[in-house]
């Protein structure tokens, strides 16, 4: 996604209808996470209708953060259980809050509501932290994964309470907004669908054919454990067979924050080369001729996957991996759950180019019909104009979302102030 470059930005002025504060858990790092190019995609949405964004995280910077400032938002580096942040916000005054995951929420929401309680309040799930979680723990004990679980875990509780307190929740994948809708009951009015967005510009014309690629790919941050399980999967059980079938193809691993254990898998021999953080992520997987990602457990819309897409890329991945991207319409490639079937649709795939080529117009066909910008962003003008319009009658048929403000304002409060109180000691 080519960055916006705000242009004619008079920073003295203000428009108080269009001043934006996005509270992050961490700096956006676009090129090395998922969630990075899903809040540069939030960003540039905002910054396209004039509005002023303020960025705000508690960490400081990284190597792999982008530069906010070179887009014309501002940033601020606040503190965690401190009264600072009201004073910043009560002088800023925002007209949209935009927390980017519940934790965000779960710290400063009652602050934002306390001091500038005008401002619409926006959660961008990512995805459901809770649902990957729990996904996470039943697959390392065992245990089948069912939604009654999900329901009785603590942090499904907090991430719901989070969704409830804000006007309202983008959700990125069409399966968690349904299981929030049918499973939870919570209102449509409070939820948005909204996927990845890509323009036109965004996916290239023209990619290498069949012919002009050759060999694998896995693209995954380490920060990810759902990714690097699936690295140790492939090195594990799945490379080994296919390599047997392919003895010529090679699998190139990318991906930033890779731990030294993953690294070490690094094998010339067999192929399997670990190759760490992607100098451009549309060159590695525009070469490869297939996209491998075995996930396990999870939750969201996959940014390897949606990637794949955009550069002409099948794929091959497990029902994990293709949720909620892609609805009732052929996958970009194969699904399959169990080893064997995965290692044989890999092979084919690799190998059979009527197959490879419809799997690539399969993908065409899903970003023209559910990652189209334009539509999208449509959706979010309508909502947020909504919202802005009817915001006191809203939050007065959001009961619950009241009652959990209340109570959680009170909580949140005092421990938030008793840590402030330690921390002088």
């Amino acid at each position: 996604m080519k960055p916006y470059k705000p242009t004619n930005i008079d920073p003295i002025k203000k428009n108080k209808r269009h001043q934006l504060l996005i509270i992050g858990w961490g700096w956006p790092e676009p090129n090395a996470t998922a969630a990075g190019f899903r809040m540069l995609q939030l960003a540039n949405y905002f910054l396209e209708r004039s509005y002023e964004v303020t960025f705000v995280a508690t960490t400081a910077e990284n190597e792999y953060s982008l530069s906010l400032v070179t887009l014309g938002i501002k940033t601020k580096q606040v503190v965690l259980n401190s009264d600072s942040f009201n004073d910043f916000i009560a002088d800023l005054q925002p007209n949209i809050v935009l927390f980017d995951r519940f934790l965000s929420e779960e710290q400063f929401g009652w602050r934002v509501a306390k001091h500038a309680p005008d401002a619409l309040r926006i959660l961008d799930t990512e995805d459901l932290h809770s649902l990957r979680y729990v996904r996470e723990l039943c697959f390392k004990t065992k245990i089948p994964f069912t939604v009654d679980i999900w329901l009785q875990d603590d942090k499904t509780k907090r991430e719901i309470a989070s969704i409830y307190r804000c006007d309202m929740s983008l959700i990125i994948s069409d399966f968690e907004i349904n299981l929030l809708r049918t499973t939870i009951g919570i209102n449509e009015s409070l939820l948005l669908h909204l996927p990845f967005m890509l323009a036109k510009d965004d996916i290239p014309i023209k990619t290498p054919s069949f012919e002009e690629r050759s060999d694998f790919i896995f693209i995954g941050g380490g920060k990810h454990l759902p990714n690097l399980d699936a690295i140790k999967y492939l090195k594990k059980d799945i490379w080994p067979k296919i390599k047997t079938k392919l003895p010529n193809a090679k699998l190139e691993i990318y991906g930033a924050y890779l731990p030294q254990q993953i690294l070490e898998f690094n094998d010339a021999v067999s192929g399997f080369n670990v190759l760490g953080k992607a100098s451009n992520v549309s060159e590695v997987l525009q070469n490869a001729k297939v996209c491998l990602a075995p996930l396990r457990f999870g939750a969201g819309i996959k940014g390897k996957l949606l990637h794949a897409m955009q550069f002409g890329t099948p794929s091959v991945t497990t029902s994990i991996g293709a949720e909620g991207m892609h609805g009732d319409l052929d996958w970009n490639g194969v699904i399959a759950d169990e080893e064997s079937d995965f290692v044989t649709a890999a092979v084919t795939l690799y190998l059979n180019r009527t197959q490879w080529e419809k799997a690539q117009r399969n993908g065409n066909a899903l970003l023209n019909s559910r990652y189209h910008k334009a539509s999208l962003e449509n959706t979010f003008d309508f909502k947020i104009s909504q919202l802005h319009n009817h915001l006191e009658n809203h939050r007065i048929q959001n009961f619950i979302g009241s009652l959990l403000e209340h109570q959680t304002m009170a909580s949140t409060k005092y421990m938030s102030k008793w840590i402030q109180e330690k921390n002088k000691k």
